[in-house]
């Protein structure tokens, strides 16, 4: 068995999540959609510019969400969720600041920066 292992090709092999089901559909919507808005291209700059305001990194989801700079009730609704829930909101932030364009990135450098 070991030796079988040891022969495939890993180079061609994909990572594929596993399907994880939503506990509650009804606080894990409120708390994406939350995320969604503020990451809006007409809504991005402007919560940035409060990120930045606060002196917190981008990348700090808790602080950024205990903040309220994620809208107010969104940090109650987040505190609803169970751990694996919270764990894909989380996925889902630090993924949804990765798309902001580039050249507003390069703007608010110090948000992204890992220092």
């Amino acid at each position: 068995m070991a030796e079988q292992l040891a022969n495939v090709d890993r180079t061609m092999a994909l990572f594929e999540r596993s399907a994880m089901g939503v506990q509650d559909e009804t606080a894990f919507a409120a708390v994406k959609q939350a995320i969604a808005e503020r990451y809006a291209a007409q809504n991005v700059e402007e919560f940035l510019r409060a990120v930045e305001s606060g002196k917190m990194r981008i990348r700090e989801f808790e602080a950024v969400l205990e903040s309220g700079r994620l809208g107010g009730d969104t940090a109650a609704e987040y505190g609803k969720l169970s751990d694996g829930d919270q764990g894909q909101i989380r996925e889902f932030y630090l993924a949804s600041l990765e798309q902001v364009d580039v050249p507003l990135r390069d703007k608010y450098f110090k948000l992204y920066a890992y220092y």
